[in-house]
């Protein structure tokens, strides 16, 4: 592919797995709070399809209040994590911005829109919900893990002019989470569903699961014409396998793995 990377500020140090043949995809997916992007990078790495692009963008280095106004990778300033906490506007409208950018490059590199899928757990799980609602761009699906929507009192209006009002959500959230309740990630879901077709909303939970706590095996189910997501979750912790699918453009199959202190989200897209 061409197309300068210096050119988008986030682009330039993202953790970037490149596929080895012809790109005709991309995942971009945003890491959380104190983390950076290498990590997931790593995980792409290994299971990687040759046509497809992963993109793990690194958060800049902020104060953060939510951390007694420590220093640390972080998309957008925290100040609770409650529904009624007061918000960082500026500062999540600006990472936004900076997500819709990397977008807007992989499509002039020739990557169509319908074949870019945007994710992120926890506060990136957020930013991934925020600027697919406000992006006019058409993706291929999002993937919210562990997560909430920020500035939600500002929709359904902020996504009057949203490509996405059509597009698979897919949010999967654990019954024990501390960190983002999933109450709170319920709470989201429905508010999704008064935003854009709410048929296409899809919350899971997750029996025993903390805020990344559990493992999985997964098992791919490629369909033909109306292509599936299919995951298979499988929680040590509970000894509980469930299985779940979730339409999505030119989604063959998703892996969910989740492994210590992070999940691995794995997607598949066909080649064409």
């Amino acid at each position: 592919m061409c197309g300068n990377n210096m050119s988008v500020p986030l682009l330039s140090e993202a953790a970037i797995v490149s596929g080895s043949e012809r790109e005709t995809a991309a995942v971009i997916f945003l890491h959380g709070l104190g983390d950076t992007g290498r990590g997931w990078a790593e995980t792409m790495s290994s299971i990687r399809l040759p046509y497809v692009k992963y993109i793990c963008p690194h958060a800049p280095s902020i104060r953060v209040e939510l951390n007694r106004g420590l220093i640390m990778p972080s998309w957008f300033n925290l100040m609770g994590l409650t529904p009624d906490a007061k918000e960082d506007d500026p500062g999540i409208k600006r990472a936004s911005e900076s997500i819709k950018a990397v977008i807007e490059h992989e499509i002039k590199n020739g990557i169509p829109s319908h074949r870019i899928i945007l994710g992120g757990f926890s506060q990136g799980g957020a930013l991934s919900l925020y600027t697919a609602l406000t992006s006019h761009h058409k993706l291929g699906g999002v993937i919210a893990l562990s997560c909430w929507l920020p500035l939600h009192k500002t929709f359904p209006q902020a996504a009057n002019s949203s490509g996405n009002k059509d597009v698979s959500f897919l949010m999967c959230h654990g019954d024990r989470d501390p960190l983002v309740p999933m109450e709170f990630g319920m709470m989201t879901a429905e508010k999704l569903k008064t935003i854009i077709n709410p048929a296409r909303v899809n919350f899971k939970t997750y029996q025993g699961m903390q805020h990344s706590s559990c493992s999985s095996v997964s098992d791919l189910a490629p369909k033909q014409t109306l292509l599936k997501m299919c995951l298979s979750h499988t929680c040590i912790q509970s000894l509980r396998i469930t299985e779940l699918c979730l339409s999505l453009w030119d989604v063959v199959g998703s892996m969910l793995q989740i492994d210590g202190g992070q999940m691995n989200v794995i997607v598949l897209i066909t080649s064409e």
